[in-house]
C-alpha cells in the first residue's frame, strides 16, 4: 500500500471552490466521494460508493472495500512523520506532562493490541473503555481499531449503574480502566466504580487496569489484569486486521430526553473519511499547526476531533486531563501559551464560564499563536461569541462555530474558513454532500428567516448506521417523522444568504400564543445583562397561551440580587426581543443541573417548573446530583 501524499498537502478553500465542490457532491455524489476517498489509504477498493434507503434505514458507504483505521491514523504516517509529536499530554496537575511521537504511538498501540489479543480479543468483539483523559485512553481506542475490536468509550464520570447498563448493552467481555482519574485536584475512584458495576450481573471476564502505585485499590485476582505488566511484555509490532468498510468501528452511547441511552454505531470507512475531511476544512488545518480540542474522549467530539480526524491528517494535538478553572481560571490560556496552540476547539459553556472570570486572566498571557477558534456542543450566544473573538482572538482569529451531532459523526454546518464571514450565532453553510432543509410540522419547507425543523435530505459518509441492537428504534427516532429524510431533532432557520442558524432542540422551541420562540434566543438576551452569569428557559403548559416561559437564572458572583426582580428581567427580555418573549416566571438558582460535559439538562428544569419534586428519570449523566434538591428549595421572584 502506498500513501496518497494529498494527506499532507492542503489548499485552503476559496468561495469559488466551495461552490464548485458543493455542487459536484450534490449532482454526482458517487464521483465526488470516490475522488475524496483518495485522502485515505485503502487495502481494497470499493464496489459501491454509497447506498441509503431512509424508508428501511440501511445506510452503507464504500461497500466491498477494505481498510484499517489504525493504519490510516498511524502506520502510513511513519515514513514522513515518525518523529513528529502526535500528542502533548497535559495532566490535571500542571506539573504532569508528556509527549508522544507518531513512532512512540505506533509502538505502544501495537503492544496494547497484542495484549488484547493475548486476552482473547478478536475481530468484532466489544471492548468497553472507562478511562481518564490520559494517553492510554487514545492508545486503547487505536489498539482496538488495529485488531478489529469494537470499542465503546464510556465517559469516566458515569456512575456504577450507568456504567453497568452500557457494558451490558454492548455484551463486552473486556473492560479497560484505571485505578483513578484526577479532575480539578480531586480523585475519582474509577476502579472502585467498575467493581461496583460488576457486582451486578454481567458477562465481563477480565478487567485491564492501569494501576496507581501510590494508592491501595482492591484487586480481583480472577478478573483483574495489570495493564503495563501485560502490555510491556508484548512485541512492538502487530499485524493489521483489514476491515470491511461497513464493519463497526465503535459504539457510543448518547442519552435522549427519556428512555434508555442510545448506542450510536459508526462504521469504519465512511466515518473516517468524513472526520478526516471535515477536520482539515473546518479548522483550515496545516501541517505545522498545534491543535487543541478540549473535549473528553467519552463524547463524540473527542472521538472525531481529538482522535480520529486529527490523526488521519498527521496532526499534532494537545490531550488535556484538566478543567478550565484549575488550579486557576488562567489554565486554558496557560496551556495555549505553553504549547503555542494555533487551533483551539471548545464548548460555549467553557467560554461563558471563563468570560465570567474576567478579562485579566487571558490578557496576562500571550495568545498570539492562535489563528482559529472553534466552538462545539450547543449554539453560542452572541455575547460569548464576541468575547471569544475580541478578548481571546484579539479580533484577528476566525471563529468557527460548528453544528453537528453524535449521530452525524462529524461537522455538518460551519462558517468554513476563507468561505464564510462568521456571524455571532450563525452556524454557516453545509459541508459537501450535506443537503439540509427547514420544514414545518407538516413537512413543508418554510420561508426564509422562519424557524422550523432541520432535516438532511441525503445520506453522507459520516452518518451513523444504526442503534446497537435496536434497528426499530433507529428507524422510529430518525426517519419516521419526515419520511425520506434524516430528522436532526433540532430547530433552525435559513437566512437570505443561505446561511443556517441553529435554534436548539425542537423540544426547546416554545409555541406561545402562536409565536415560536427559541429558548436559545431568550437565553442569549438574558446573558447580556451585567448581573446574569447563566440562564435557562423552558416552556410549560398554559391553559390560554399553550405554553408559558419559565426562566431560571444564575446570578454573577457579587451581584446585587435586588437588581434582579421579576419585572426587571421581564422588561430586559422585552427590550431585547419583544413583548411576545416576555417570561412569565423567573427563578434565581445557585446552579443548573448539568451533564458532566457541561450541557444543561433542561428536561429536569422543565419538570421542576411544572411542580415535580421527584421521579426525574435517568440522572446518570448528572454532574452534581445534589443540585436538584437545591433548585427545589429556591423560590421564584
Amino acid at each position: 500500500m502506498e500513501t496518497d501524499l494529498r494527506v499532507y498537502k492542503y489548499e485552503p478553500l476559496t468561495p469559488e471552490q466551495y461552490q464548485q465542490w458543493y455542487q459536484e457532491a450534490k449532482d454526482d455524489p458517487t464521483a465526488f466521494w470516490s475522488e475524496q476517498a483518495k485522502l485515505l489509504s485503502w487495502y481494497k477498493a470499493w464496489d459501491t460508493v454509497g447506498t441509503a434507503d431512509y424508508a428501511s434505514a440501511p445506510i452503507r458507504w464504500f461497500e466491498g472495500a477494505k481498510l484499517n483505521v489504525c493504519y490510516n491514523c498511524i502506520d502510513r504516517h511513519l515514513p514522513q512523520l515518525k518523529d513528529k509529536t502526535a500528542f502533548f499530554w497535559e495532566g490535571d496537575d500542571p506539573q504532569s506532562a508528556s509527549t508522544l511521537t507518531y513512532q512512540q504511538l505506533y509502538e505502544t498501540v501495537c503492544q496494547t493490541a497484542n495484549a488484547l489479543k493475548a486476552m482473547g480479543v478478536r475481530k468484532g468483539d466489544r471492548v468497553c473503555l472507562y478511562l481518564p483523559m490520559i494517553p492510554e485512553a487514545v492508545i486503547s481506542m487505536l489498539a482496538c481499531a488495529r485488531i478489529g475490536a469494537i470499542h465503546s468509550v464510556i465517559f469516566g464520570g458515569f456512575s456504577a449503574e450507568a456504567l453497568h447498563q452500557r457494558i451490558q448493552d454492548t455484551g463486552a467481555h473486556i473492560v479497560i480502566t484505571a485505578d483513578e482519574a484526577r479532575r480539578a485536584g480531586k480523585v475519582i475512584p474509577l476502579k472502585q466504580i467498575v467493581d461496583l458495576a460488576l457486582e451486578l450481573p454481567n458477562q465481563v471476564m477480565q478487567v485491564l487496569v492501569i494501576r496507581a502505585p501510590h494508592i491501595q485499590v482492591s484487586r480481583n485476582l480472577l478478573r483483574d489484569v495489570d495493564f503495563y505488566s501485560l502490555v510491556n511484555r508484548q512485541a512492538k509490532q502487530c499485524s493489521i486486521e483489514w476491515m470491511d468498510a461497513e464493519d463497526l468501528l465503535f459504539i457510543l452511547y448518547t442519552s435522549g430526553s427519556t428512555g434508555q441511552p442510545k448506542g450510536v454505531c459508526h462504521t469504519t470507512a465512511g466515518y473516517l473519511l468524513y472526520v478526516a475531511m471535515t477536520f482539515r476544512y473546518a479548522f483550515d488545518y496545516k501541517q505545522d499547526d498545534i491543535y487543541w480540542c478540549t473535549a473528553d474522549i467519552g463524547w463524540i467530539t473527542g472521538h472525531s476531533y481529538l482522535v480520529y480526524g486529527p490523526l488521519a491528517n498527521g496532526a499534532t494535538s494537545v490531550l488535556f486531563e484538566g478543567t478550565p478553572q484549575y488550579p486557576t481560571p488562567a489554565r486554558y490560556w496557560q496551556v495555549i501559551e505553553k504549547y503555542q496552540v494555533t487551533i483551539f476547539y471548545t464548548a460555549p459553556t467553557a467560554i461563558r464560564t471563563l468570560k465570567a472570570e474576567g478579562d485579566s486572566y487571558p490578557n496576562a498571557i500571550n495568545l498570539n499563536s492562535l489563528r482559529i477558534l472553534g466552538t462545539v456542543g450547543e449554539p453560542i450566544n452572541p455575547e460569548a461569541w464576541n468575547w471569544y473573538y475580541s478578548v481571546i482572538g484579539k479580533k484577528r482569529c476566525l471563529v468557527v462555530d460548528t453544528w453537528w451531532q453524535t449521530e452525524t459523526g462529524g461537522i455538518m454546518i460551519a462558517p468554513w474558513p476563507h468561505v464564510v464571514t462568521p456571524q455571532p450565532g450563525a452556524a454557516g453553510l453545509p459541508f459537501f454532500g450535506i443537503i439540509p432543509a427547514v420544514l414545518d410540522d407538516h413537512g413543508t419547507p418554510v420561508t426564509h428567516e422562519e424557524e422550523g425543523s432541520l432535516i438532511i435530505q441525503r445520506s453522507w459518509p459520516g452518518q451513523m448506521c444504526t442503534l446497537y441492537g435496536d434497528p426499530v428504534r433507529f428507524q422510529e427516532t430518525y426517519f419516521e417523522k419526515y419520511p425520506g429524510a434524516y430528522c436532526t431533532g433540532d430547530g433552525a432557520r435559513k437566512d437570505k444568504k443561505g446561511h443556517y442558524w441553529i435554534g436548539g432542540r425542537l423540544d426547546d422551541v416554545i409555541n406561545m400564543s402562536g409565536h415560536r420562540i427559541g429558548t436559545a434566543e431568550i437565553e442569549s438576551a438574558l446573558l447580556l445583562h451585567q448581573n446574569i452569569a447563566e440562564a435557562a428557559v423552558v416552556g410549560i403548559p398554559h391553559s390560554v397561551k399553550g405554553q408559558s416561559l419559565y426562566v431560571f437564572v444564575v446570578v454573577k458572583p457579587g451581584a446585587d440580587i435586588r437588581l434582579l426582580d421579576q419585572a426587571t428581567i421581564q422588561q430586559w427580555v422585552i427590550a431585547k426581543i419583544g413583548k411576545h418573549a416576555k417570561p412569565d416566571t423567573v427563578c434565581l438558582v445557585e446552579n443548573f443541573p448539568k451533564t458532566r460535559s457541561g450541557k444543561i439538562m433542561r428536561r429536569i428544569l422543565k419538570q421542576i417548573a411544572m411542580g415535580k419534586t421527584e421521579g426525574f428519570g435517568d440522572l446518570s449523566t448528572l454532574a452534581d446530583p445534589e443540585i436538584i434538591e437545591k433548585i427545589l428549595q429556591c423560590t421564584t421572584i
